[in-house]
């Protein structure tokens, strides 16, 4: 469903990397761009070089070059209501709800409402491979992505990873294949967006501030898989009651993977060995052969290695691949070890059920840093996960408090409250002894104290340098 956009008049709600990247492609198809955010002390000349000058790399032709500066607008503060009735397209960054008034003003208009993930697969080519879930994306998109570019010459890694997928849509050609992270935000925006394989790891409560209930996230997530056919496959987590319903419920064929049982067809967990099972037993590799710790980690390499056996990657590239992958950077992250303390960096983990991941990866007793930003979530199982790991609970931020409180309901005493992050940091070091660990995985976003946890995760491991 390609939309002639050329001379039309295109607003890009926000003005994130993705709404940059948004903006740059649909200037190089020939829109007329208003790039808009109303935050109205963003510096609007400096992002408007950043459009001209991504768009300008994207054309080939002198002539559309020197037409740039007049398609290309930046628009701040309050939201320009006199441009509606002009506008062809509407493409929403993830970070803008859809439930503000002039949103809703907008379907009322009957105007097309994208994302940017459904702008680039509209405007790009190739296969997409496509991960969502609430926990186990980064990973996995990230270790697929290593699998592909062993098999394939043209593959990208984009989406929620950190990598817009507008930004590369113009580059992509039939034979490319896309290997997307996908969020609940940038699944709310798709349309015509269909994967080739499909992958939902796991559902459990998260960014319940922004879609409100379980189950409007639950729909959203289940958007991944809402346009495929027969001729696609969507892997699931067997063992995830939500996604195992998801299964029972799609036009899609169904690759399952379990870290519980054997399946009769699937890849599965058994004993010390990840195995795919369809008309015969292939073991894929033993688990002592991995470099990524933690059962939730084997769960990310079953459903990477079965996306991959989906799209016909031959079993010696996959073994291989998975064999050498070394993890990402923020999720359980090894830093340093000094005088006997291990330390790592969990600080992807944003809310409780990724954290459960992290102290569950542990094989020491543990000096725990969490605490942050409040997305509604609720704490108890997280604690209740301990189990006698964790001597130190030392905690900051907004919910702080909030979950001090359901510790010690939970009988958990040990917790220390503290202001700034590097008093956290300090705090654990001075309670550590020979065979600790120290580990940061917060159970919650990093906003009002940084900007991203990737920032967090580098101030931990820049303090622990520091000290070690």
């Amino acid at each position: 469903m390609s939309m002639k956009i050329r001379g039309k008049k295109v607003l890009v709600f926000g003005s994130g990397i993705s709404g940059v990247a948004a903006g740059q492609l649909l200037l190089s198809e020939g829109a007329e761009v208003i790039l808009y955010d109303g935050n109205a002390s963003l510096d609007g000349a400096m992002l408007r070089a950043e459009l001209l000058e991504g768009a300008e790399g994207l054309l080939s032709s002198q002539e559309e070059r020197e037409k740039l500066p007049g398609r290309a607008r930046v628009v701040l503060g309050d939201f320009p209501e006199e441009e509606l009735d002009t506008l062809a397209l509407v493409v929403i960054s993830p970070g803008v709800p859809l439930d503000l008034p002039v949103v809703k003003r907008m379907h009322e208009m009957q105007l097309p409402v994208w994302g940017e993930i459904e702008l680039a697969y509209v405007y790009g080519q190739g296969d997409v491979l496509a991960i969502t879930g609430t926990n186990g994306k980064t990973t996995t998109t990230a270790l697929l992505g290593e699998i592909m570019k062993n098999y394939k010459e043209s593959v990208y890694v984009v989406g929620n990873i950190g990598n817009p997928y507008a930004c590369v849509a113009s580059e992509t050609k039939p034979e490319s294949v896309i290997v997307a992270e996908m969020s609940s935000f940038q699944l709310e925006t798709i349309h015509t967006f269909c994967p080739v394989v499909s992958a939902v790891l796991n559902i459990t409560p998260d960014h319940l501030n922004r879609h409100h209930t379980m189950e409007a996230y639950i729909e959203a997530k289940k958007n991944i898989l809402r346009n495929q056919t027969a001729e696609h496959t969507c892997v699931l987590n067997y063992e995830d009651e939500v996604t195992r319903g998801f299964g029972e419920n799609t036009n899609a064929q169904v690759l399952y993977f379990s870290s519980r049982r054997k399946l009769d067809r699937g890849v599965y967990l058994d004993g010390g060995r990840i195995i795919y099972r369809d008309k015969e037993q292939v073991q894929i590799c033993r688990t002592d052969e991995l470099q990524l710790l933690g059962i939730h980690n084997y769960e990310n390499v079953m459903a990477a290695a079965a996306m991959a056996i989906a799209y016909g990657v031959p079993m010696e590239i996959i073994r291989k691949s998975v064999k050498k992958f070394k993890g990402v950077e923020h999720r359980i992250e090894f830093v340093a070890e000094a005088e006997g303390v291990a330390y790592y960096n969990d600080s992807k983990a944003t809310n409780p059920d990724a954290a459960i991941r992290g102290i569950q990866a542990m094989n020491r007793p543990t000096l725990l840093i969490g605490g942050g930003y409040d997305k509604n979530s609720d704490y108890e199982d997280w604690i209740r996960a301990f189990g006698g790991k964790v001597k130190k609970l030392v905690l900051l931020g907004q919910t702080a408090e909030k979950i001090a409180a359901a510790a010690h309901k939970l009988g958990f005493e040990d917790t220390i409250l503290v202001e700034t992050f590097e008093e956290a940091v300090k705090t654990c070091v001075r309670f550590a002894v020979p065979g600790d660990a120290i580990l940061l995985s917060p159970a919650c976003a990093s906003w009002g104290m940084f900007k991203n946890y990737e920032e967090r995760g580098d101030k931990f491991k820049e303090l622990v340098r520091q000290m070690s």
